[in-house]
């Protein structure tokens, strides 16, 4: 290449001073680094462990930025034309329903972001700016032009004030002024009386009349705001909460008369009215009512009434269609209160933000999808044994919510699944404790649990097996990456996981060497005393001196039993069950001959004589068939009719078991709930032990 021209050169010495001394200053560092050892060699060994360097300060930083929900940020800022403070009373006179604020309002909703009118505003807020700055600097070198503006401004105020006086002394007497606690006028309404309100409903109810409509709702917007600090109380609490019921009730199907709209309606209908006088007409009626609503919800705290307010906003959701940033401000609250409350309150939350999804499918599914998983991630940090009912609920109704578009919630699937994987990565290969801990955590699991549950609701229907290939590859790491018996909850929940994806799926996962892991646990000091009662779902990682009591082994026997149980049941069906049970009676055998734990023992020859009576009955059944392991519709209908009849040995065992383990945990969570008793004196009393006496029931029960 030849050299550059005079121009060019001219050019870079201008404009790239910057690119040419990091280059001279590169080039420096490798000149120094080779005359040292005089060879070429060295310069490439820097190189190399400078780029080393720069890698493991990258992975460091990795360990802080890769979160659970660093990928769903783009939808967190939330438009806030609509939520500015000027949503005035209406004006009651005949033949006007808005004021000028309104008008100006939605002229700027309704025009374009890049026309001629908000080019004019952005000039003349700049005009605005400057003589605000040269006003600032008049004020700085003049003390007295000060003194001289604020006694200007307080006989202004003084003025406004008379005239304000003199135009209440002249008004009607059923005219009053709705006056705040600063004694500033907001508004002016009529008292109305309660034979007034019933007389308003019933034109508006009847005859849809606009004017008594415009009344009502300056009434329930003074309402909704009653007893905050920016309006006084209000008289007549007995008309006031007739008109908040009847507006909350009728305003909706009102609405529509005057539009035409009916029920069934979707959003397009909203947008194409826009442009009609009826519409510019009606706009500033539903505005307020929207606006007035949402304020509500943010003052109530009675889960009925946050209830019901919810319910008839989602009557009148396509009308939101107009009002972009309300429609914002009503997904945040539907996801808080989805998230922080519960019964029917959650339920209707969650069916708000539903039909949001649904009826702006395109536009605002993205928005409500991240922000609910990013709260349910936010809430499941520190998770109380008494949240996990609530917290199962949001999963499912989160999953419900991904059913409203399954392209878009699978690509989402697939970005948060490869983050639990870039996560996992980074522990195994760092061992840091940062990474450990933080896959370690509610989170993580909160996390998985989510998408397994996800994949097995959707498989049938979606292509989800590259999902459920990564899924598996996540879960077998976890178990690795976290062997010890202080993660034995963790271990449980792997092997949950992958049965709960194998019988989803229908497809071999192999869980018996895991579940066989979890009898192999070696305690220094095996306890002999009964220690206190726990549950594995209370905690992922369990304190120390659990693991030193008698608790903790029957706990991992218990639990490896089930494990094993459920995933015998799954395949107890199956031509090729007596190899797969082979290898673990062998393992359950040799725990039956070296625990010491009598009732461990019984449980395990309980557990072991089950399996023989199943693997008998399948070889039995298996000789007597005539097709070869080729035959793969034969073989996948061996057992047909014994599996829908549920007529299995190891099957009625296998319910038996489910019904005592659900017994025992809620024995275990009686005993945590419920305070120790206090100590007789002269007495010693045993500790409660929870397990020792569910594997008791157990044993009588199987006699």
């Amino acid at each position: 290449m030849g050299k550059l021209g005079k121009k060019a050169r001219k050019f870079a010495k201008k404009n790239l001073q910057s690119v040419m001394k990091r280059q001279r200053k590169q080039k420096s560092v490798f000149k120094k680094r080779a005359t040292k050892k005089g060879g070429r060699g060295d310069e490439v060994v820097e190189e190399d462990s400078i780029q080393q360097t720069n890698d493991r300060s990258i992975q460091v930083e990795d360990v802080g930025a890769l979160s659970f929900d660093a990928m769903f940020n783009e939808h967190d800022s939330d438009v806030t034309g609509d939520d500015s403070g000027s949503d005035g009373y209406l004006s009651e006179e005949a033949g006007c329903t808005d004021m000028d604020e309104t008008k100006t309002e939605s002229n700027l909703e309704d025009s374009g972001g890049d026309t001629g009118a908000s080019v004019k505003n952005r000039i003349v807020f700049k005009e605005l700016a400057k003589q605000k700055k040269k006003l600032d600097r008049l004020k700085g070198k003049d003390p007295g032009f000060v003194k001289y503006l604020e006694s200007m401004k307080s006989g202004i105020c003084s003025t406004k004030e008379d005239n304000q006086s003199s135009d209440a002394d002249e008004s009607d007497d059923d005219s009053r002024h709705l006056i705040d606690e600063d004694g500033a006028i907001l508004g002016i309404g009529k008292l109305l009386s309660s034979s007034t309100v019933d007389s308003l409903c019933q034109l508006v109810k009847d005859q849809q009349d606009v004017p008594s409509l415009v009344r009502l709702l300056n009434a329930y917007r003074a309402g909704s705001h009653y007893g905050t600090k920016s309006f006084g109380v209000l008289r007549g609490a007995g008309s006031l909460a007739k008109i908040m019921i009847f507006v909350l009730q009728e305003a909706n199907d009102v609405f529509r008369k005057i539009l035409g709209v009916s029920s069934s309606s979707e959003k397009k209908v909203i947008l194409e009215l826009r442009n009609t006088a009826t519409w510019k007409k009606v706009k500033p009626l539903i505005k307020l009512y929207l606006r007035s609503t949402m304020f509500l919800l943010n003052e109530v705290t009675d889960s009925e009434i946050l209830t019901f307010v919810l319910k008839r906003l989602r009557a009148s959701i396509i009308f939101f269609a107009a009002f972009p940033s309300l429609l914002q401000r009503l997904i945040k609250i539907s996801i808080h209160l989805w998230t922080t409350s519960k019964g029917a309150l959650s339920v209707e939350s969650f069916l708000v933000m539903q039909n949001v999804a649904g009826v702006f499918n395109s536009d605002l599914f993205d928005t409500c999808f991240d922000k609910a998983y990013k709260t349910i991630i936010g809430h499941c940090k520190f998770v109380d044994p008494a949240f996990f009912g609530h917290l199962q609920f949001l999963k499912k109704s989160f999953i419900e919510l991904c059913s409203q578009d399954m392209q878009k919630s699978l690509r989402k699937a697939i970005i948060s699944i490869r983050q639990l994987a870039k996560i996992l990565q980074l522990g195994l290969q760092t061992k840091q404790k940062e990474a450990v801990k933080r896959i370690c955590s509610w989170q993580y699991v909160n996390c998985i649990d989510l998408w397994v549950e996800f994949i097995s609701v959707n498989i049938h229907d979606y292509n989800l097996l590259p999902l459920l290939h990564t899924m598996i590859q996540i879960i077998n790491g976890v178990a690795v990456l976290f062997p010890g018996p202080r993660y034995l909850p963790l271990r449980v929940k792997t092997v949950q996981w992958l049965n709960l994806l194998s019988s989803s799926c229908g497809t071999f996962i192999p869980v018996t060497s895991l579940a066989l892991d979890v009898l192999e646990y070696k305690i220094e000091k095996e306890g002999q005393k009964a220690g206190k009662d726990f549950t594995l779902s209370s905690d992922v990682k369990l304190p120390k001196h659990w693991m030193k009591s008698r608790n903790f082994l029957e706990a991992c026997v218990f639990s490896a039993l089930e494990l094993l149980a459920v995933h015998f049941a799954q395949w107890g069906y199956h031509i090729s069950f007596p190899e797969l049970a082979t290898i673990p009676l062998i393992h359950l055998k040799k725990f039956h001959d070296r625990t010491s734990i009598e009732s461990s023992r019984r449980l395990v020859k309980r557990f072991i004589d089950q399996v023989e009576q199943n693997v008998e009955f399948v070889r039995k059944k298996r000789d007597e068939v005539a097709f070869s392991p080729k035959d793969e519709q034969l073989v996948a209908s061996f057992l047909q009719m014994e599996s829908s009849s549920g007529n299995l040995p190891f099957i009625q065992y296998y319910k038996s078991l489910l019904e005592k383990a659900a017994s025992r945990d809620l024995l275990l969570s009686k005993n945590l709930s419920s305070p120790e008793p206090k100590k007789a004196k002269g007495k010693k009393q045993r500790p409660p032990n929870g397990i020792i006496n569910a594997a008791k029931e157990m044993e009588i029960g199987e006699e």
